[in-house]
């Protein structure tokens, strides 16, 4: 006869995404961190206008989401911090993020600390938009087609038809 051998949850710290409140982002890292966690905020470097001056301010990458590297036993302390509302979840369970990513994340911010993510929903067929870096540094158009995380563009004032296939997260949305 078996014995029911209960299963030990593993020590091993993972990187996890946690949600917070609206704003909160380096705030929620500085407490974790306070509290010994090994959290991770990725930050960008904007220019800011005010009326009298401008200043270069550090601006959450990923709005509303901060990366903890915890094992089981971290997760109350994580949940307890003021400004933290939830794990973020993929099929049921806490989601996983390997340590490579993360690695890839911190790497691309010291590339181009200006960097901006550009959630693919906000870009349609038809829209203008302005190349960030690169060869086409600051040539703007419009989007003709979007294949997965790429966007097929025509150029403006390139006295010619170019059409290229540009990375999304390399493109800014003019306003029209």
């Amino acid at each position: 006869m078996e014995k029911n051998i209960p299963i030990r949850p593993s020590l091993t710290k993972r990187w996890q995404v946690i949600y917070t409140r609206p704003r909160w982002e380096k705030k929620v890292d500085q407490l974790l961190q306070a509290q010994g966690i090994d959290s991770y905020c990725p930050v960008r470097k904007v220019e800011s206008q005010w009326a009298d001056r401008k200043k270069m301010v550090e601006l959450p990458l990923f709005n509303s989401y901060v990366f903890v590297k915890i094992n089981w036993k971290e997760e109350h302390k994580v949940r307890q911090t003021l400004g933290v509302l939830n794990f973020v979840y993929y099929m049921g369970r806490p989601a996983i993020i390997r340590d490579n990513e993360i690695d890839e994340v911190r790497h691309f911010l010291q590339e181009a600390p200006d960097l901006e993510v550009v959630n693919l929903q906000d870009l349609s067929i038809g829209d203008r938009v302005s190349i960030k870096s690169g060869a086409f540094l600051n040539q703007s158009g419009q989007i003709i087609e979007i294949q997965g995380k790429n966007v097929l563009m025509v150029f403006d004032n390139l006295s010619c038809a170019l059409v290229t296939k540009v990375d999304a997260y390399n493109l800014s949305l003019i306003n029209n």
